[in-house]
């Protein structure tokens, strides 16, 4: 049986159908040392060129208007930007357009004109210092070796973890003290402008909301976590001069990142839906708000399609 006969039978078209959403953050230039598991231009024009031949790719706010008519065609998928970097303008635009292919981009829009995200701090932090350890400060974490390239990565596998889900302040002074330790010259240019949201609405591409500052919902208090969720919505509204009728949850894990009351929240707040990371597919029945998302990270192609044929036979995502 072929792949993609596979693929038709776990999403046939209609009422028994499903919708698969990949989820990518960024697409940069050229392979990063430090991070080869995500995507360059030449590796993500060969991700497009497998998702098309095997599935039919819709802009997700119509994927998920026909799947509500339980109307979707056989192998439906769409495709979702987070957080967003300016390189989903610069370096993923000009890939989907050559496929002809849509994504909807979630932004954080507090970050836009210049911000950066607390984890591409710690990130820029050591990658550039010219430390050979570093000694964190951080509570249970010994001083870690940064002489190689595959030490600085594990450094920053055990940086972000042990920051992660603090809450907004205390990880806040956390990668403060990281970055004045590493003593390193940070980047102002990672995350999107003001222009270039524009520039991909213009192009066609939907604008999602991700909050303002991209907190772990969880650990936020539900005063914050309300403003957040509304606030930046109504910043890119003001952006894109219309509504922002899809959300994404920051981290996007059930329980861990987001509770029942965050999905009460987005709901009483008017959105059509919201997006989490945990796996799975969703069909007629899935709950509008808190869908899955999945993208497999095999490098070649059998193993990429197979995995996402597994993730879709797997249905239904974890919720909370």
């Amino acid at each position: 049986m072929s792949l993609r006969l596979a693929l038709r039978l776990a999403s046939p078209p209609g009422a028994r159908g499903a919708l698969s959403i990949l989820i990518f953050h960024r697409v940069r230039p050229q392979p990063d040392p430090l991070f080869p598991e995500e995507p360059d231009v030449a590796r993500f024009d060969t991700l497009l060129g497998w998702i098309g031949d095997w599935f039919t790719v819709l802009p997700l706010a119509e994927a998920l208007e026909r799947l509500g008519r339980r109307s979707l065609p056989a192998r439906a998928a769409a495709i979702t930007f987070d957080d967003g970097y300016a390189d989903n303008l610069l370096c993923a635009l000009p890939v989907l357009q050559r496929h002809r292919m849509h994504a909807t981009f979630f932004i954080a829009s507090g970050f836009l004109d210049g911000g950066r995200m607390w984890n591409d701090t710690v990130i820029e932090a050591v990658r550039n210092t010219r430390l050979e350890r570093l000694d964190s400060g951080l509570d249970g974490l010994p001083p870690l070796p940064l002489g190689s390239i595959a030490e600085r990565r594990a450094a920053l596998d055990r940086l972000i973890a042990a920051v992660k889900h603090l809450a907004p302040a205390a990880r806040a002074d956390a990668v403060a003290r990281l970055v004045e330790r590493c003593n390193a010259p940070l980047p102002d240019d990672l995350m999107l402008g003001s222009t270039q949201v524009r520039a991909l609405h213009t192009a066609g591409m939907g604008i999602g909301a991700h909050t303002v500052s991209h907190p772990i919902l969880a650990r936020s208090t539900p005063d914050a976590a309300r403003r957040e969720i509304a606030d930046g919505r109504a910043q890119l509204e003001a952006l894109i001069g219309e509504r922002v009728a899809l959300f994404a949850y920051p981290n996007g894990k059930a329980a861990s990142d987001y509770r029942p009351e965050h999905v009460d929240m987005v709901r009483e707040l008017g959105f059509d839906a919201a997006l989490s990371t945990n796996w799975g597919v969703n069909d007629a029945d899935a709950d509008p708000y808190q869908l899955a998302r999945f993208t497999p990270w095999d490098r070649t192609r059998w193993r990429f399609g197979l995995r996402m044929l597994s993730n879709l036979c797997k249905r239904r995502p974890e919720v909370v």
